[in-house]
């Protein structure tokens, strides 16, 4: 193997220098973070824009529900016409007229409340409205029924039930969406990562096989050496990539925010509203508490060392066999008879992570499939969170090792020989000859 390194260094090399890399290294940070700031910044002068809104309540019921915030202004209007109501709204230019119709009755009145814009309103504030006029009537139904509203509210009981191991170790439902999210988001990273990374090796092995430059190469580096070079060189390079995009996208969305003045906590300030609202629930100071403490009880460690060694297997599992289907085909089109059988399994990880995980980490389906080496990296990456015994992911690491192990030799047996073959489209049928040589 002591051609090994250099391949690596070369392929590396041929890769960070390429023009192409270059540009898109460079160029995909301040895209985005040029599209995050215009976002941004017009959902701020959007935000900044105080909205007013009158009130024309000509049944006298409901006008004191309504208490300004900081972007949302309500005008009480009284002893004028609905016709003048809304000339006089549309004179000063105010987002909107809420009209609510004089009736016999409470229900009737609930069904006679409309309100009028120049354009569609907000779809959150239309929510916001609704929901303070529905306490407001549902509180005068049960007056109107006598019933003592103060009585009822005070008999409502909130039940949360506490989470609790035989061990002792507690838990709850925001922790096991804590979990999720963590799980999903590691298992996600490494199927975009096999799919971006993947496809550079194949097309990788695709130019050097049409430009014949790979017959010069070929003898004096043997095949097995070849593929893991390209395997390594192409990985180290696209770990390059991340970081500097990691880098310089940080280092660029601080410069646009202070440049530009953009406050991204004000970029969502209709919602921020419902928030506020949320947060001033009594029990929010003890969900948050709760919140904090799970992600405390965390397996930080353990979720590292994992990441990071399921992270390693799984991509050179999967970028073995893109080489070998470069290696098999002279161009990129004729790669989609064989890239099904490589994509059914990542593809089949991630539905299993998603919908079988988060109903049950620890059942037949979810424990199955995190020992399946092809779908393992995805599955136990979600698991680990919930819980995982060590023995378990040192089995579930053992297979995917060996699996790899088992896989480069597989491929190797195609790359050898598919990568002098040209002007002819293989079968499979011609891959299974191959392996035979």
């Amino acid at each position: 193997m002591n051609h090994l390194s250099l391949i690596i260094k070369r392929e590396y090399l041929t890769k960070v220098k390429n023009k192409s890399f270059i540009i898109m290294t460079i160029m995909s940070p301040i895209i985005m973070i040029a599209l995050f700031a215009l976002v941004a910044y017009l959902s701020q002068l959007n935000n900044n824009r105080e909205r007013v809104i009158s009130i024309l309540d000509e049944s006298g019921i409901v006008s004191d529900v309504f208490k300004n915030t900081e972007f949302t202004k309500y005008n009480i209007l009284s002893n004028i016409s609905l016709e003048d109501a809304k000339q006089l709204v549309e004179e000063k230019g105010e987002y909107g007229l809420l009209h609510i119709e004089n009736k016999k009755d409470i229900t009737e009145v609930s069904k006679a409340i409309k309100f009028y814009s120049e354009d569609s309103p907000s779809l959150t504030l239309m929510s916001n409205l609704e929901s303070k006029l529905e306490k407001k009537f549902t509180d005068l139904k049960l007056l109107q029924e006598g019933i003592d509203v103060e009585k009822l509210k005070s008999s409502e009981t909130q039940i949360d039930i506490a989470q609790e191991s035989f061990l002792g170790e507690e838990s709850s439902k925001a922790g096991n969406i804590m979990k999720l999210v963590f799980g999903g988001l590691a298992g996600y990273l490494l199927f975009m990562f096999i799919i971006i990374y993947g496809n550079m090796i194949m097309r990788s092995v695709i130019e050097e096989k049409t430009s014949r430059i790979i017959e010069i190469i070929i003898s004096s580096v043997k095949p097995v050496q070849l593929m893991l070079g390209k395997i390594i060189g192409t990985s180290l390079a696209g770990i390059t990539q991340f970081l500097i995009w990691m880098i310089l996208g940080g280092v660029l969305l601080t410069v646009v925010t202070m440049i530009f003045n953009i406050d991204l906590m004000q970029m969502q300030t209709p919602q921020q509203e419902m928030v506020q609202q949320a947060l001033e629930n009594p029990n929010a100071n003890a969900q948050a508490q709760i919140i904090f403490n799970e992600f405390r009880s965390l397996p930080i460690l353990n979720l590292v060392i994992a990441f990071i060694m399921f992270f390693i297997g799984g991509y050179l599992l999967y970028s073995s066999l893109y080489a070998a289907v470069g290696a098999a085909v002279d161009n990129e089109t004729d790669t989609q008879q064989f890239m099904m059988p490589i994509l059914v399994p990542l593809i089949l990880a991630v539905y299993v992570g998603l919908f079988t995980v988060i109903e049950d980490p620890h059942g037949t389906v979810s424990t199955v499939f995190s020992f399946i080496p092809f779908t393992s990296p995805v599955v136990m990456l979600m698991r680990i969170p919930f819980g995982v015994p060590i023995w378990q992911q040192i089995i579930s690491l053992g297979l995917l090792i060996g699996t790899f192990m088992f896989t480069v030799w597989f491929a190797a047996k195609i790359y050898r020989v598919g990568i002098l073959m040209y002007g002819k489209k293989p079968s499979y049928k011609d891959i299974y000859k191959w392996l035979k040589y």
